[in-house]
């Protein structure tokens, strides 16, 4: 019979110890702002089908194809934080730019857009902006942590 009430020695002093935290570490890292994937993901979702939502289809034509190529441009960089953040989390800044670039198209993309087309872009691009800073501030924080 086996003697179960003998402690057993620390995992620390197994000799694989080291390359097992490794390779943890390796496999966790970037992954500080993971919290962020889901929202970043479901505002490009948003940003794409918005126009058939809030039914500008008619009213602002050239803002249509615009909303819906840049709502999958944001959602493929959500996807890209979550298939390897280590490398995408850098592209953080590029979502603040798509952001800022959401809140002036109706004016520069649209012909004179009503409230409810500029809110909905502003509202987007704010997130967006918000999102992406907030990405890319836990990354260089975790970036010199390293």
């Amino acid at each position: 019979m086996a003697n179960i009430s003998h402690p057993r020695g620390d995992i620390t002093s197994h000799p694989d110890a080291p390359e097992m935290r490794q390779r943890y570490d390796r496999m966790l890292g970037g992954r500080d702002v993971a919290l962020m994937d889901g929202p970043v993901f479901l505002l490009g979702l948003y940003c794409a089908v918005s126009p058939w939502i809030l039914h500008y289809t008619t009213s602002q034509p050239a803002l249509v194809p615009h909303n819906l190529i840049m709502g999958i441009a944001i959602g493929l960089l959500a996807l890209g934080f979550t298939a390897a953040p280590a490398r995408m989390y850098g592209l953080s800044w590029a979502m603040c730019a798509l952001g800022v670039w959401m809140i002036i198209s109706p004016w520069i993309v649209g012909s004179g857009p009503d409230a409810g087309v500029i809110w909905n872009n502003v509202v987007i691009g704010g997130l967006a902006v918000l999102l992406g800073a907030a990405c890319a501030t836990t990354a260089a924080r975790s970036g010199s942590r390293s």
